[in-house]
C-alpha cells in the first residue's frame, strides 16, 4: 500500500500545477535569450516585446511580465443528454473508431489577459482532459498581442477607451465576426463567447454580427481573435487618435 501512494503522489501534484497557473517564476530557469533578458531586468514590459515584433517561445515571460493575467476556457464542448441535448462545457470529446478500440480526443481553448488590452487565445489537444488544457493555456499565452482601445462610437466622442475606434472583422473558416464600437454604457451586445474575450482584452463596450456557422465555437474565438489583431494594422495621424480616443 505504501508503494502505491508514492507511485500515485506525483501525479496529483503534476495536475495541482496545471491546474493553478500562478506559480513562482523565480525558480524557474530561461532558456531563451529573450527569456534571460526578461529575468535581468532588461525588459521589465511586455509592449517591449510586442512592439519589436519578437517570437516568444516560453510561456513563463508571459506570467513574468504580467502577473494579474487572467486565464478563461470557451464553452467549445457538450456533454450527452437526453434526446441528444446536453450541457455546455469547456472540453470538446471527439472519438475515433479504428479495427481495435475506440480512441477518445479532447480539445479546448483558452483565453488569457490582463483586462487592459493585452489577449491571447490558443487550442490545445490531447489524450486527457488535464493535457487538452494545458497545451490551450501555454499555447494562448504565446499568442498573445496588443491591441488598440478607443471610443469610435458617433454616440458617444467620449474620447475615451471602453470600446474599439473603428469597424473591424476577423474570418475564420465559414465564421465572419464584425465588431463595431458602442457608445459607453451598452456593455456587451454580442454572443457569450465573443464576451469572454473582450472582458479579458479590457473593451467595456461593443457591438457585434456574427455570419456562418455559428455552432462551431473554436471558429468565432478565432475569427474574434483575428478582428481584435486587425485593430493594429491601421496608421493613425495625431489628430485621429485624440478624436478616437485611441489607446495601446
Amino acid at each position: 500500500m505504501e508503494n502505491e501512494e508514492a507511485v500515485n503522489q506525483p501525479v496529483v501534484e503534476s495536475r495541482e500545477m496545471a491546474a493553478n497557473p500562478a506559480y513562482t517564476e523565480s525558480n524557474y530557469n530561461f532558456k531563451t535569450e529573450l527569456g534571460k533578458a526578461v529575468k535581468s531586468g532588461e525588459i521589465k514590459d511586455i509592449d517591449e516585446i510586442l512592439e519589436k515584433h519578437l517570437k516568444i517561445l516560453e510561456p513563463q515571460i508571459v506570467d513574468f511580465l504580467i502577473p494579474n493575467l487572467q486565464v478563461d476556457f470557451l464553452y467549445v464542448g457538450q456533454s450527452k443528454g437526453k434526446l441528444g441535448g446536453g450541457k455546455r462545457r469547456i472540453i470538446r470529446n471527439t472519438q475515433k473508431v479504428t479495427a481495435k478500440a475506440k480512441r477518445q480526443h479532447f480539445s479546448a481553448m483558452a483565453i488569457v489577459g490582463d483586462g487592459n488590452g493585452h489577449i491571447g487565445i490558443g487550442k490545445g489537444r490531447g489524450l486527457e482532459s488535464v493535457i487538452a488544457k494545458e497545451k490551450a493555456l501555454k499555447s494562448a499565452k504565446l499568442n498573445i498581442i496588443s491591441i488598440l482601445r478607443g471610443c469610435g462610437s458617433w454616440e458617444c466622442a467620449c474620447h475615451g477607451g471602453h470600446s474599439i475606434p473603428f469597424k473591424v472583422s476577423g474570418k475564420c473558416g465559414s465564421v465572419i465576426v464584425t465588431l463595431l464600437p458602442a457608445p459607453k454604457g451598452i456593455s456587451f451586445c454580442v454572443m457569450d463567447d465573443i464576451k469572454t474575450i473582450m472582458k479579458l482584452a479590457g473593451i467595456k463596450d461593443v457591438w457585434s454580427k456574427v455570419n456562418g456557422q455559428t455552432n462551431t465555437r473554436i471558429n468565432i474565438g478565432y475569427a474574434t481573435f483575428e478582428a481584435l489583431k486587425s485593430l493594429n494594422y491601421y496608421r493613425f495621424f495625431n489628430k485621429e487618435k485624440e478624436n478616437l480616443g485611441i489607446k495601446g
